[in-house]
């Protein structure tokens, strides 16, 4: 498959900054064993090589990362040859990149490397188990907002490696209307009234937890509802009434998504995608994922 579009340039430069002044303590900052103990001189090359089975994210790092490393150190950024694209699945010893330059350079950017590689391909794995488990289902795996602070563009990213797709970056983008919010303003069919009303151009998503609820913000006006929490039975009956009711206000053409969410486990996945739902979203996906083993191993 081919690689999904990265993130922004500026994003990746900015973790590739932050990683490296945690590191070195600053910038240009100081890697004390590797000044002591490699010449400045010394060239080697070296691969990134998975550890064990997944997919592959985060490659798109390397190059950034290791030209910041060089600029800090003064020498000249390292040659990196990408030889698995992001997306791709991989087995324990595959070679996914293989990186050339000065010595001194390679050390200092590895454990950054590494880290955030590691981190997205643990996501993107996790991820494609649940593209796998509701293939042919007509369901999506949506990403929430559960991410490490920081992280987020990269953590979204390692989704779409893995097949998911990212429902919103942030609170600015697609507006949620939630248990919070709804007693707040009174109700969540208030609630849903007073965004639409401020932000008319907004994509808005209404969290309902009962079919009576969701038929009522559909006569509200929302066509976009996440069920939170539901049984299988009542996810069943809550689709089935919702969409009947969409056909009777808007007509053949008229349309309305379904999500379903709340702890959602693979095991259900098949369970829940024949209630006839649009997505499932799955907060773990981001903020539960274990990093995939990834390392590098000195060539010469």
């Amino acid at each position: 498959m081919s690689a999904p579009l990265g993130p922004h340039p500026d994003e990746v430069e900015r973790l590739v900054r932050t990683a490296l002044d945690e590191d070195l303590g600053g910038d240009p900052g100081l890697d004390v064993t590797t000044t002591a103990t490699v010449d400045s001189r010394a060239v080697a090359v070296v691969e990134v090589r998975a550890r064990e089975g997944g997919v592959l994210a985060g490659q798109v790092v390397w190059a950034p990362l290791l030209a910041d490393a060089a600029r800090r150190l003064g020498q000249a950024a390292p040659v990196v040859e990408l030889l698995v694209a992001d997306g791709a699945t991989v087995h324990a010893g595959d070679v996914v990149a293989r990186l050339s330059g000065p010595t001194r350079t390679l050390l200092v950017a590895e454990r950054s490397g590494l880290n955030l590689v590691g981190r997205a391909c643990g996501i993107a794995t996790a991820t494609r188990r649940w593209v796998d488990v509701l293939a042919g289902t007509g369901v999506s795996v949506l990403d929430t907002r559960k991410t490490t602070p920081g992280l987020r563009a990269w953590e979204k990213y390692a989704v779409r490696c893995g097949g998911g797709v990212n429902k919103r970056i942030g609170l600015f983008d697609v507006a949620m209307v939630k248990d919070n919010h709804a007693a707040a303003a009174g109700s969540v069919v208030a609630a849903y009234r007073a965004v639409r009303a401020a932000a008319p151009a907004v994509v808005v998503e209404v969290e309902v937890e009962s079919t009576d609820v969701a038929l009522a913000v559909v006569r509200a006006g929302g066509r976009f509802l996440m069920c939170d929490n539901m049984s299988t039975s009542d996810l069943t009956a809550t689709v089935s009434a919702v969409r009947a009711l969409v056909l009777e206000l808007d007509g053949p053409e008229g349309r309305v998504q379904l999500e379903a969410t709340g702890g959602l486990t693979l095991q259900q996945a098949p369970e829940v995608a024949a209630t006839g739902v649009d997505h499932v979203s799955v907060g773990a996906l981001t903020h539960s994922s274990p990093q995939l083993d990834v390392g590098l191993d000195w060539v010469g």
